[in-house]
C-alpha cells in the first residue's frame, strides 16, 4: 500500500490484486483492528497511479463507505483530496501526459462520488463540509486552487449538486471576493499613472508605447484591443482572481447552455446580497453577475436591476447597503449594454421618484446641505445623473422615452436648497449639466464654477470612510483574462454618443458671446463659466476607457469618443476598510 513510485509490474499486479482482495472482505474490516490498514488506503493518491490501480482503489473506496457508515466521512475526505495532485506533480500537469491524467483521476473521483451518494443518501450533506474544509486558501498554489474550484463546479453540474450546489457556489464566490478585496487600490492606480502594478485605460497608442518602452511591460495583442491592460506585474493574487473568474464565467455559460442558468441565477443573487454588495474593496468579482445577466438579458438582467432598486427603496436596509445599491444601480444602468433603454428608463423613474418624495418630506424641516444626513438622497441623485451621463442620448432620441425622461422632475430635485449639484462628485455633474444643456432637459438659475478637482469636501463627507460618492464597480474590468467574456457586453465611454457635438459646441459658445439665445434652458447654462480644458483634464484623470473608438474594433455608427469619468482612480474605494 506504500509505494508510490517506481513499481515493477510484479508490484503493480501485487497491488492490484490486494486491493480487489479488499473490497471482497469490507464487511470484515474492522475500523479499530484495521486501523493502520485504512490509514494505508485512505491515504494513497490516484494521482501517483495508473488506471490498473485506480480502477480497483476505487471499487475499494465505494465498497467501503457502503459497508458501514463509519468509514463514509473517511472515504468522502479520500475522494475531495484527490481534486487535487500532490504538489510535486505541478509541472507535470503543463504536459499532455499530466492533462491525461488529470482527466484520468478526475473522471473516477467524480464517479465514485456521484455512485456513493447514491449508495449513501446522505452522503452529500457529509460531503458538503468536507470540501467546504479542504478548499484551498486564497495564498495556495494557482493551479491546485483552479484545479479544486474546476472539481466545485462540476460537482454543482451533476446530481449531487442538486442537494449542495448552491452552497458550493457560495463558497466560490466568497473566495473570489477574499482574492478580489486582497488586491489593493495602490496595486491598481498610483497618483503618479506611470506607476503601479495595473495600469489605468490609456488615452492613445501614442502614450501606451511611451509607456510600455519606459515600463517595459507586455501589452495584450490579438483581436481585443482597446483596454491596453499591462501585464500584472508579477501580482499572484490578481492572476489567481482572474484564472477563476474565467472558470466561473465557463460554467456560468454552461449553465446557460444545459438551462439551468435562472437556477443559478437565485443563487447568484443571494450570494451578492450577502457577500458581494457590501464588499466595498470589491472591484472584480461583481463581474460574475455582470456577465450572467448578459447571457439572459430578459430575466436575468430584469431581476439584478429590480434588486437593486428594491434594497435602494427599502428604509429597512442600512444607509451604506442603500448607497451601495445606488452605485452598483447606477453603475450597472450605464455600462450594460445588453440593457433595453426602457428598462433604463424605468429603474430611472424609481430613483427620480424616490429623490423627489425625499425633497417633499425635507421642505417642512430646515433645509440646509448635510451630506452625511442626506447621503441616501445624495447617493441616489449621482447615480441618476452617472446614468444619463451615458444614456441621455439615447433617451432624447426615441420620443416615448423622451417624454418620459421630461417628465421627471429632475429640476426640482436637482435645484432643491439640499442642493445635490453641489454635493455629488463634480465630474459627473459637469458633465451631466453640458449634456443637459444640449438635451435642454431644464433651465439652470445658478452658476457652478467647478474646479479641476475630481471630487469635493462635501462628496467625500457623504461617501464616508467607504468613499461610496466614488464607488462605480462596473467600471472596466482591468483582469486580462476574464476580459474576454465582459467586453462584448460593455459599454466604454469611448462608444457612447452625446448629446453635443464637441465642434458644434464650440463654435455655438464662441457666437453666444454676442448673440442672445432665445431658449431659455442654453441661455442659463453659458453662465456657468464652465472651462472646458480644465474638464477635459479632469476627464482625462477619469477616464480608464480608449479615447480612439477604432481600438475596439469598432466600425461606424459611434461618435468620437468623449473623456468622461469612466473610471475614477479606479473606482475609488479607501484602503482603510
Amino acid at each position: 500500500m506504500h509505494y508510490t513510485e517506481g513499481l515493477a509490474p510484479d508490484d503493480v499486479a501485487l497491488l492490484v490484486t490486494s486491493l480487489k482482495a479488499l473490497s471482497g472482505v469490507v464487511s470484515y474490516v474492522d475500523i479499530v483492528l484495521h486501523e493502520a490498514l485504512l490509514s494505508s488506503i485512505f491515504g494513497m493518491s490516484m494521482w501517483n497511479y495508473g488506471p490498473d490501480v485506480m480502477d480497483p482503489l476505487v471499487e475499494l473506496i465505494k465498497s467501503l463507505a457502503a459497508s458501514n457508515g463509519a468509514f463514509v466521512d473517511s472515504c468522502l475526505d479520500m475522494l475531495v483530496r484527490n481534486f487535487m495532485p500532490p504538489k510535486s506533480f505541478i509541472g507535470f500537469l503543463r504536459q499532455p501526459r499530466g492533462c491525461a491524467r488529470k482527466d484520468e483521476v478526475l473522471n473516477r473521483v467524480h464517479s465514485a462520488l456521484t455512485d456513493i451518494a447514491y449508495l449513501v443518501p446522505l452522503a452529500p450533506s457529509r460531503l458538503l463540509p468536507i470540501i467546504l474544509k479542504r478548499m484551498p486558501n486564497m495564498f495556495d498554489n494557482e493551479a491546485l486552487l483552479v484545479m479544486y474550484v474546476e472539481s466545485m463546479l462540476r460537482l454543482e453540474s451533476s446530481a449531487i449538486g442538486e442537494l449542495i450546489g448552491s452552497t458550493m457556489l457560495m463558497a466560490v464566490v466568497d473566495r473570489l471576493v477574499d482574492l478580489d478585496v486582497e488586491i489593493g487600490w495602490d496595486d491598481i492606480i498610483q497618483e503618479d499613472s506611470s506607476k503601479g502594478i495595473f495600469h489605468m485605460e490609456l488615452e492613445d497608442l501614442e502614450e501606451a508605447a511611451d509607456y510600455a518602452a519606459k515600463d517595459g511591460s507586455e501589452f495584450l495583442k490579438g483581436t481585443l484591443c482597446g483596454l491596453k491592460s499591462m501585464n500584472f506585474g508579477g501580482n499572484v493574487v490578481a492572476e489567481k482572481l482572474d484564472s477563476l473568474m474565467v472558470l466561473t464565467c465557463q460554467h456560468l455559460e454552461s449553465c446557460y447552455d444545459e438551462g439551468r442558468l435562472t437556477k443559478v441565477f437565485d443563487t447568484l443573487l443571494q450570494s451578492f446580497r450577502v457577500t458581494v454588495l457590501n464588499a466595498y474593496k470589491s472591484k472584480f468579482a461583481q463581474f460574475v453577475m455582470f456577465y450572467a445577466c448578459s447571457l439572459d438579458p430578459g430575466s436575468c438582467a430584469v431581476r439584478f436591476a429590480n434588486l437593486l432598486s428594491d434594497i435602494f427603496l427599502c428604509e429597512t436596509h442600512p444607509p451604506l447597503t442603500r448607497m451601495g445599491a445606488a452605485a452598483y444601480l447606477g453603475s450597472y444602468l450605464a455600462r450594460a449594454k445588453f440593457l433595453p433603454s426602457s428598462l433604463i428608463a424605468y429603474m430611472l423613474k424609481r430613483l427620480v421618484g424616490w429623490c423627489y418624495k425625499y425633497i417633499q418630506i425635507q421642505d417642512g424641516e430646515v433645509k440646509t446641505i448635510n451630506p452625511v444626513t442626506h447621503r441616501i438622497f445624495y447617493s441616489g441623485c449621482q447615480a441618476v445623473m452617472y446614468v444619463l451621463c451615458f444614456r441621455m442620448s439615447s433617451m432624447v432620441d426615441v420620443p416615448p422615452l423622451k417624454s418620459q425622461l421630461f417628465q421627471m422632475p429632475l429640476e426640482q430635485i436637482l435645484h432643491h436648497p439640499l442642493d445635490p449639484l453641489k454635493v455629488c462628485l463634480p465630474s459627473i455633474v459637469k458633465e451631466f449639466l453640458r449634456q443637459a444643456k444640449a438635451a435642454r432637459l431644464f433651465t439652470l438659475s445658478e452658476n457652478f464654477l467647478f474646479s479641476d478637482l475630481l471630487e469635493s469636501d462635501l462628496s467625500k463627507a457623504f461617501g464616508g470612510m467607504q468613499r461610496l460618492d466614488m464607488f462605480f464597480p462596473f467600471d472596466p474590468c482591468l483582469l486580462k483574462k476574464c476580459d474576454r467574456f465582459i467586453r462584448p457586453n460593455f459599454v466604454y465611454w469611448s462608444m457612447v454618443r452625446t448629446t453635443y457635438d464637441e465642434e458644434d459646441e464650440a463654435i455655438t459658445e464662441e457666437d453666444d458671446n454676442d448673440v442672445v439665445s432665445d431658449d431659455a434652458a442654453a441661455r442659463s447654462f453659458d453662465e456657468h463659466d464652465i472651462d472646458l480644458d480644465e474638464f477635459e483634464y479632469s476627464m482625462n484623470k477619469m477616464s480608464i476607457t480608449p479615447r480612439n473608438s477604432s481600438k475596439h474594433g469598432l466600425t461606424s455608427g459611434l461618435r468620437a469618443p468623449m473623456r468622461m469619468p469612466a473610471k475614477i482612480r479606479p473606482s475609488t474605494s479607501p484602503e482603510s476598510l
